[in-house]
């Protein structure tokens, strides 16, 4: 096995179990590196730190385990066993059969992303050596779901990322289904993981869904960039009046209408918008008591975060300015380089610019599912607060 030598003034961040180790923290090395590898990673006076998959880049070992043990197929079932019993609690009352297995580094296993949809599971791998290392994981993972399990769809094409030839397709590795019906809060969804965003579904937001949901009783929605319409099936399912739903993509509308039917709110209850949102909002006349703004990601790099924050303060400015007296935001930013304090922080010079009085009555995240390595802060990459509007 080649191994990374470190250099000795980083190995302390490896002892504090950060799960990156950047290029600029490597020494030398000992024997051949090929993208993906596994590699044993030592510190200058040979001590053994970890064992990683090794990437040309900026982060150049992510790491797998703090233990001399083999990353072989034991490895992999224990981890996604452990990963399965911590969602049990998900699934007892079964009213939910949607919900993310394996997420990254808050699971122990960086760069990848295992989503359920009833007995479906999309992989998604972010890096190669994650890639390469579905030969052995997928096996395991059919080990410790047995027949709970149908199909197996690997969607890595766009998310391994390689500065070396090393490429991924999009492949059914198991079964027939391409799409696929599931319950989240006994709301139906239908999913679509060849063409949908993500895995197919934003599972992330469940338990924010059901916060709206609590909520909606009565009340007038607009959920913007609603993509397939899961905060507008969470409030029509819990007494809203009146939703509409407002995205610039088609399918997206269609995807939102669909779920709406499934779940047999079609009528007047329920319009929806195939529109920019911004001049949706500028020319938006209804009063609404409760507005989501869940878009995406405005920054997917630092050297975007100005133009992100100038972004989510005119979104939020625009939905201060027209909600109804005492009426909620939902307000959403899944920019990782946006932290909590900066989202915040644009949201109050929102509120400054809007010129009205406003509370903070509530802060989100992501569901319990995609749990955040205490000691890998950028794994908290969804800031959500609840801003209430006199």
């Amino acid at each position: 096995m080649a191994k990374v030598i470190l250099r000795k003034k980083r190995e302390a961040a490896i002892k504090r179990f950060h799960p990156w180790i950047f290029s600029g923290g490597i020494k030398a090395a000992e024997g051949e590196l090929y993208e993906g590898d596994v590699v044993d990673v030592i510190g200058e006076s040979g001590t053994f730190l970890c064992k990683g998959h090794f990437h040309e880049g900026s982060i150049a070992v992510r790491v797998l385990s703090y233990e001399e043990a083999a990353i072989d197929h034991e490895f992999w079932k224990d981890r996604l066993s452990a990963a399965y019993e911590r969602r049990k609690p998900l699934l007892a009352d079964g009213q939910t059969n949607v919900y993310r297995l394996v997420h990254a580094a808050g699971d122990g296993l960086p760069g990848l992303i295992i989503d359920i949809y009833d007995d479906v599971a999309v992989l998604q791998a972010h890096t190669a050596g994650m890639h390469r290392a579905f030969n052995d994981l997928i096996p395991a993972l059919i080990e410790v779901y047995g027949d709970r399990l149908d199909s197996i769809y690997d969607k890595s094409a766009k998310t391994v990322k390689s500065s070396t030839p090393y490429r991924a397709e999009d492949a059914l590795l198991m079964g027939e289904k391409r799409s696929t019906e599931v319950l989240e809060n006994g709301n139906r969804y239908y999913i679509d993981w060849v063409s949908g965003q993500k895995t197919g579904f934003f599972i992330d937001q469940r338990d924010n869904r059901a916060l709206l949901g609590s909520v909606s009783m009565g009340k007038k929605v607009l959920n913007t960039f609603c993509y397939s319409g899961g905060f507008s099936v969470a409030a029509l399912a819990n007494g809203a009046s009146l939703v509409h739903s407002v995205d610039s993509s088609r399918k997206a509308i269609d995807w939102t209408d669909k779920n709406v039917a499934l779940n047999g709110f079609e009528g007047e209850r329920h319009v929806s918008f195939c529109q920019d949102v911004f001049s949706f909002l500028d020319e938006a006349q209804e009063k609404y008591d409760l507005i989501v703004l869940d878009p995406p990601a405005f920054a997917k790099h630092v050297n975007a975060k100005h133009k992100a924050v100038q972004g989510y303060k005119r979104l939020n400015k625009i939905a201060m300015e027209m909600i109804a007296p005492g009426g909620q935001i939902f307000t959403f930013s899944c920019s990782q380089v946006i932290d909590r304090a900066l989202f915040t922080n644009t949201v109050r010079a929102a509120g400054i610019e809007a010129g009205r009085q406003m509370r903070i009555v509530g802060q989100m995240g992501q569901g319990i599912d995609h749990p955040n390595n205490l000691f890998h802060p950028e794994g908290a990459y969804l800031k959500g607060l609840i801003v209430q509007v006199d």
